[in-house]
């Protein structure tokens, strides 16, 4: 601890006035200090050996120096904190009686008083150096918004097992949802959603029942989610399937019907083309072939070309 005091009869003061003159320790030496401090020493110079004028000087300059740069970090100081105005910042400060306060938000407005900066953060007056975070606005939602953890799940054909992802978050406070949708998407960027009554969400943990997935082929997937917050987000990246095996056979479907494969179930029909073969004139007898149209002799002798024979295809 140092104590600035006068000097009387050869010795320092230590009354009580020249006490209340202390300094805290670890406090800075401000420009009235150093001023101080330089009054002094001219004041009890040797008078046989008197202070050179340059060094007398040279203090000024550096007083003057100090003082200057004094100014700047007050106006600085004051201009970064009148910029934290709609700011996120985090806040911390400590009563004299060791209350500890803390607050977390934007700043609502800035005050001066006696030349120093004052925030407030909640209805709460903090001084400005004892702001100890600001964070970007754009950042702090991305913190609050819906999320899936990054991860990568494996499915096996030959041994299926209910598909979980963790780390699901519906988000926070305002940005929360509360509810999504879930869908597959394939290499071709097809997307097949998934049934509610399949998925079952609780504390982070998101289950796919095992049975959506029998009818995909071996593959790479990614697992969508689509959130109903107010930012309407979107998460298609972070989680991705891989499924390994050969999918299991399912029933063939059926036409509405009853028989399967109903479109090519036709019966024979006769074309223009299979007619019974007619006597043309001149003597052409037609002799009737087996497949359903008689050939025809043409005047020159020669036997006529047999008709075509009804198509039709059976489905077993």
């Amino acid at each position: 601890m140092s104590i600035i005091a006068d000097v009387v009869d050869g010795k320092v003061d230590i009354s009580e006035s020249s006490q209340s003159k202390e300094r805290k320790v670890g406090s800075q030496l401000g420009k009235e200090d150093f001023l101080l401090l330089l009054v002094t020493q001219m004041k009890y110079q040797d008078p046989l050996e008197p202070t050179d004028n340059t060094q007398f000087v040279t203090q000024l300059a550096q007083f003057s120096e100090l003082e200057y740069m004094q100014n700047m970090m007050d106006v600085t100081q004051h201009t970064s904190a009148f910029t934290l105005v709609g700011k996120y910042v985090y806040a911390e400060s400590t009563s004299s009686s060791g209350h500890n306060q803390k607050e977390e938000g934007m700043v609502e407005f800035v005050t001066m008083k006696d030349g120093d900066a004052y925030v407030t953060v909640n209805g709460v007056e903090f001084k400005y150096d004892e702001i100890v975070e600001v964070r970007d606005e754009f950042y702090v939602i991305s913190q609050k918004l819906p999320s899936v953890k990054e991860q990568q799940i494996l499915f096996l054909h030959h041994d299926p097992q209910n598909v979980v992802i963790e780390g699901v978050s519906l988000g926070e406070d305002e940005y929360q949802a509360s509810s999504m949708g879930i869908g597959i998407i394939n290499e071709k960027g097809e997307t097949v959603t998934v049934d509610p009554k399949n998925v079952v969400y609780s504390d982070g943990k998101l289950t796919i029942d095992k049975k959506v997935f029998e009818k995909f082929d071996a593959g790479t997937y990614n697992i969508a989610f689509v959130f109903d917050d107010p930012n309407k987000t979107v998460d298609y990246e972070n989680v991705t399937l891989v499924i390994k095996g050969v999918k299991p056979d399912l029933p063939p479907e059926t036409d509405t019907d009853g028989t399967e494969g109903g479109d090519g179930n036709t019966e024979d029909t006769e074309k223009p083309g299979d007619t019974e073969g007619t006597e043309k004139p001149g003597d052409t007898e037609g002799t009737e072939n087996p497949g359903g149209s008689e050939g025809t002799e043409k005047p020159d002798g020669t036997e006529g070309s047999g008709g075509t024979e009804g198509t039709g295809t059976v489905t077993a």
